[in-house]
């Protein structure tokens, strides 16, 4: 029986040429170009249809221009990318007319700042916090991308703006490869308690280590499966991050072997049919 098409709900694109990525530099198994036909050749053999683009923590005045430069790449027709999840900055002033100018663009599907790059108070001020209340007036998500310890945080967050939907990056980034579960798996389950919070099945090959193990990840992936439950849910690939972990290719291969047993219903919405619905394509 054939697969469902997947839609990649989490795609980075690096071009240092065009922009500027501070954080590159104290990543070196990361810092080279990753482009869009590199990813484009892989993806079409495992079955990939279509991407939406995720923000590359570039520096804060390209934020646009980097919003501008998918524009372009979707334009070109050369792989089927259906949206842009934008970065943004909600702890700054000017958040509104950001907010305006980026609703606009058709491109722009959802928004994310990261944070595990910036102090943990930078989610509790009230600015940020009233910034993203803001995200329920054009009904753009955002995504949390966040470390297992800080999910508290997320918690608090999205329990300041309940109009606002949330996506949750890489299961809540668990670690894997020290075995970390407890604290994880109670915190995981206290943000899936929120009706306006999803998951992102996404990337945790690069958290298991050199050694993980299909068992392994699949204890990870289906607590976050079976605690969200397969209407909130959605797959991401996050490459290139994900060739810390054995690449594209694995996180797909590994992905079909943990949800094998799912209805063909359930496994389109995964692969698919959730991410259209949560970002609207």
């Amino acid at each position: 029986m054939q697969e469902p098409a997947i839609l990649d709900s989490h795609l980075h694109l690096v071009d240092r040429g065009r922009l500027d990525y501070p954080w590159l530099s104290g990543a070196p198994a990361l810092d080279r170009d990753w482009l869009l036909e590199s990813y484009a050749a892989e993806a079409r053999r495992v079955g990939i249809g279509g991407a939406i683009h995720m923000e590359v923590d570039v520096a804060d005045p390209r934020i646009e221009d980097e919003t501008a430069w998918i524009e372009e790449l979707a334009a070109s027709g050369s792989f089927p990318i259906l949206g842009a999840i934008a970065a943004c900055r909600p702890e700054a002033p000017d958040f509104p007319a950001f907010l305006d100018r980026s609703a606009a663009r058709e491109i722009v599907v959802g928004f994310r700042r990261v944070l595990h790059v910036v102090p943990d108070e930078v989610s509790q001020g009230e600015l940020f916090r009233q910034n993203i209340r803001l995200l329920s007036g054009p009904d753009l998500p955002f995504d949390l991308c966040v470390l297992a310890r800080q999910l508290p945080l997320a918690i608090e967050l999205v329990d300041s703006a309940p109009n606002t939907r949330f996506v949750l990056d890489h299961c809540g980034v668990p670690d894997i490869e020290g075995g970390q579960w407890d604290s994880w798996a109670r915190d995981l389950a206290e943000i899936a308690e929120r009706p306006n919070v999803c998951a992102k099945i996404s990337g945790v090959v690069a958290y298991g280590g050199a050694g993980w193990t299909l068992d392994e990840l699949t204890r990870w992936v289906s607590y976050t499966a079976e605690t969200f439950g397969p209407e909130r849910i959605c797959w991401g690939g996050d490459w290139p991050v994900n060739t810390l972990g054995g690449g594209l290719s694995t996180w797909v291969a590994a992905t079909r072997a943990i949800f094998a047993g799912w209805s063909a219903e359930e496994r389109a919405a995964l692969y698919a049919g959730n991410a259209a619905r949560i970002w609207k394509l």
